[in-house]
């Protein structure tokens, strides 16, 4: 009787021996996967290595001619501030009420207010702190262009100012020209008023 309960409890201890080493143990052999399922599927990583294409890239191109939805732009006016010949429109090519003048105003005070400052004289913090010459929206030549040359302007950047053509859309772009036409037309009222 006593022989048998040493097997059991030397058997007993060797396989509590196994399984704790097999649970916490470290290993260099990949793990044994009884049902391997998602762990060992054959898959592209993005931007890897591929054989098995003829250009050697895991990602494919896609179509051409491909376009992605929303990216569509076929009113060259709304996405360039240009009409076909390559002019700059004269007048902005959507319809402007109050709630595009306000929405002007609230992208006016977050991308334009810093240099520009609130009425748009070109007295902004970059040029109070760092004097850094920033133009004047009042300016005779800037109210003499036309709406698509400052959507461009907006779009594109001109001198030391940074292009906004990725962190502003389109219609937000055509809303701060909007907005910049109605300060110069209140600065013109009040310089009227005043005379």
């Amino acid at each position: 009787m006593t022989a048998r309960r040493v097997a059991s409890v030397l058997t007993l201890t060797a396989v509590l021996g196994v399984t704790g080493c097999a649970r916490g143990c470290t290993s260099s052999r990949p793990p044994i996967h009884p049902n391997p399922s998602m762990f060992n599927q054959p898959k592209v990583l993005p931007q890897t290595a591929s054989t098995f294409f003829y250009n050697g890239a895991a990602m494919r191109e896609p179509v051409p001619g491909t376009i992605a939805i929303g990216a569509l732009k076929e009113d060259e006016a709304l996405f360039t501030g240009k009409s076909a010949d390559g002019q700059f429109v004269a007048t902005i090519p959507v319809s402007v009420d109050e709630a595009v003048v306000a929405r002007g105003h609230d992208r006016f005070r977050i991308y334009c207010q810093p240099c520009h400052d609130a009425r748009g004289e070109g007295k902004g913090i970059l040029f109070q702190r760092g004097n850094v010459p920033t133009a004047n929206l009042h300016q005779e030549n800037i109210r003499n262009y036309p709406d698509g040359q400052i959507f461009d302007v907006i779009t594109n950047g001109k001198g030391l100012m940074a292009g906004y053509r990725w962190p502003i859309p389109p219609a937000d772009r055509w809303a701060i020209v909007a907005y910049v036409r109605t300060l110069e037309r209140e600065r013109l009222a009040r310089a009227a008023n005043a005379k």
